[in-house]
């Protein structure tokens, strides 16, 4: 197996994980594994696909550019821009996009802050932070329609190796050195928000007794 089909299954294994999570409504969502470094090519989703479904036309390989590297009729999805960020100013490997209802939600409630911190919850040692009540904050960027646009506000958080980038009422990006990673940083997160909306909840529902 070749280099470009492993990384393949790879993602193909990804994507099959989380479409049986149901993070990948109407079409939504996208993910991408770096192929080649120098010059950098990675293999993304398709535009427009039915992610609850495998075919052998689910990703293609793209350039640093975001564009094609062979003649297709597919085309790459809608939010590549935010890969090249991602595989072009880091040593990333992988790079996943998902919109959850719960990590729209948090980035409603906490948008105008501008992020969002979390503290003391042992899943926040999938982020590598092992001290004791360490703290990881996820920033929350405004949702440009433009996609150039929106790619030049998230890469001013594309800081390190791996990360994670909520864009307010759209989604989050998780990034890691590999597909590991990449896939920890996505979970960590969607935990984090699944678990703080319960907990406001159940604090409401204390209150109105």
């Amino acid at each position: 197996m070749n280099l470009l089909q492993t990384r393949w299954e790879e993602l193909a294994d990804i994507k099959r994980v989380l479409a049986k999570r149901d993070w990948f409504p109407g079409t939504s969502g996208n993910l991408a594994i770096k192929v080649d470094h120098d010059p950098c090519s990675f293999l993304v989703t398709a535009s427009g696909k039915d992610k609850t479904i495998e075919t052998n036309e689910d990703f293609l390989l793209v350039n640093a550019l975001g564009k094609p590297v062979n003649d297709t009729h597919l085309k790459p999805s809608a939010e590549t821009l935010l890969h090249v960020e991602v595989f072009t100013k880091t040593n990333a490997g992988c790079s996943l996009h998902v919109h959850t209802v719960d990590n729209n939600v948090i980035s409603e409630l906490y948008g105008d802050d501008g992020s969002i911190t979390f503290k003391g919850q042992e899943i926040i040692k999938a982020y590598g932070l092992w001290e004791e009540d360490a703290e990881y904050t996820i920033p929350i960027i405004y949702n440009h329609a433009d996609i150039p646009t929106l790619a030049s506000e998230f890469s001013k958080f594309v800081k390190k190796d791996a990360g994670a980038v909520l864009i307010r009422n759209h989604g989050i990006t998780a990034w890691g050195r590999d597909a590991l990673e990449a896939k920890k940083y996505l979970e960590a997160s969607e935990f984090l928000f699944s678990y703080h909306l319960k907990l406001l909840s159940l604090k409401a529902l204390k209150v109105t007794i």
